[in-house]
């Protein structure tokens, strides 16, 4: 029989089919016909031979025919679907037994498709090239979700997916390690076990609205929110939520850890008002703090009280110990300050070299004097030898007081050149003594 000429199909190279046939001339003619398409081909007589040759060979189309001695074409297409090596290979049944039940019963365990016979070639031939443009087709699709797979569980940002009732149908390794979650316990949750209430509802309506118009569907942009680990503490992270294109609505939301960020950003907001030598607030750290309490004292009427001292001859100090006693001088003294300064409203800064400065919210003058005066004796307890000071075997300071009751007529910056007017007028009246004053910034 004279075989039509068909160009051989791109889909052809390097696949493999497997013809199964008890029929010689069939078998034959179907061989000859694959193999000028350009198909490499196996043959079988029987469903017990086809069975052994798809699971060692795993061709990429069976074409089987119905009718066989032994098994017969129906329980060996359920044989390879039963086999996890055969599920997936596609079945094309070739039967002479054409009744509509024949047919539905060969779709039913699982066959690709039913060719009746006697065979036409060209119909074959189209039937096969259709079958394996669909598989090609389905393997493509398997490999880029395979792709995608890998990517969302490598990726290093946390990735869920919320319904729009919000409950989480999925979250990633990295969503999951960020969390605390082992694998897979995130699915199932509400959105409301990560989020605060009012958080969570801010996202229920967003998800409501975009179902309600899907036309307005905008993406969530990111933000900074605070999202609930498993072991109930807070942890800040970026959150960006946007809708995604499927039969149901359905939203991705990335999480990007800034823990460490913040942490970093905290520190460094601590470095910006902190004095590196000292540990205790710094000069603008002070200047800050002091403007905002001459506010909050203007509003509420209350005295307000500052403290500015200075560690008396301490150039003496440093030539006659060296600059390290120096600097660890410094230290002790700011920390006996500190230990003053217990109060939210209160503040102890080191304002530069040996200056220090205390400021007293809601403090009277007296109550301020008390202060100081405890402060003056406190450094000079600490017993820190200066073998070069007139004034004391041991290291003492000079304090200034001011404390006033500010109002709108006042200005901040006369309320502390007061105080240190009386620092100095401290150091000519002796040193190791406080000077003050009552309403020093008119």
């Amino acid at each position: 029989m004279n075989m039509p000429d068909f160009t051989v199909p791109p889909a052809a190279r390097h696949r493999a089919i497997l013809i199964v046939d008890d029929s010689p001339a069939n078998l034959g003619m179907l061989r000859t016909m694959m193999m000028q398409q350009g198909y490499q081909t196996f043959v079988a007589t029987t469903g017990e031979r086809a069975l052994s040759i798809a699971r060692r060979v795993r061709p990429d189309l069976i074409l089987l025919d119905v009718v066989m001695p032994g098994i017969d074409g129906f329980e060996t297409c359920r044989k390879l679907k039963e086999h996890l090596s055969t599920e997936h290979i596609p079945v094309i049944f070739m039967s002479a037994r054409s009744e509509t039940e024949d047919i539905v019963a060969g779709f039913d365990i699982g066959a690709a498709d039913y060719i009746s016979k006697p065979l036409r070639m060209a119909e074959v031939c189209a039937r096969v090239r259709a079958q394996l443009q669909m598989r090609s087709a389905s393997e493509a699709q398997k490999e880029q979700a395979e792709r995608l797979r890998r990517i969302v569980h490598g990726m290093d940002e946390g990735l869920v997916i919320v319904e729009a009732s919000g409950r989480i149908q999925y979250g990633n390794p990295a969503c999951e390690r960020y969390l605390g979650y082992g694998p897979n316990e995130l699915a199932g949750r509400p959105l409301s076990d990560l989020l605060g209430g009012t958080l969570a509802q801010e996202y229920l309506d967003y998800f409501a609205a975009c179902a309600t118009d899907p036309a307005a569907v905008h993406q969530a942009g990111a933000r900074e929110v605070l999202i609930r680990h498993s072991d109930g503490a807070l942890r800040a992270m970026d959150l960006t939520l946007s809708p995604m294109v499927a039969d149901e609505p359905l939203f991705i939301g990335l999480l990007h850890d800034i823990t460490h960020h913040k942490r970093s950003e905290t520190a460094l907001q601590h470095a910006a008002m902190v004095d590196q030598l000292t540990q205790i607030a710094n000069r603008r750290h002070f200047d800050h703090f002091l403007e905002k309490e001459w506010q909050r004292a203007l509003r509420s009427g209350q005295p307000l009280s500052l403290i500015v001292l200075d560690v008396d001859h301490f150039k003496l100090y440093n030539d006659a110990l060296g600059h390290a006693a120096g600097d660890l001088c410094l230290q002790k003294v700011a920390a006996a300050l500190q230990s003053r300064a217990l109060r939210t409203t209160d503040l102890a800064a080191r304002y530069g070299g040996e200056e220090f400065v205390l400021l007293f919210a809601e403090t009277t003058q007296d109550a301020a004097l008390v202060l100081a005066e405890s402060i003056c004796a406190l450094v000079e307890s600490l017993h820190l030898p200066h073998p070069g000071s007139p004034t004391s075997e041991w290291l003492t300071v000079s304090i200034g007081v001011a404390s006033i009751v500010p109002t709108k007529f006042d200005r901040v910056e006369q309320f502390f050149v007061t105080a240190d007017r009386e620092m100095y007028a401290a150091k000519a009246a002796g040193r190791n003594r406080v000077g003050s004053t009552g309403s020093g910034a008119g």
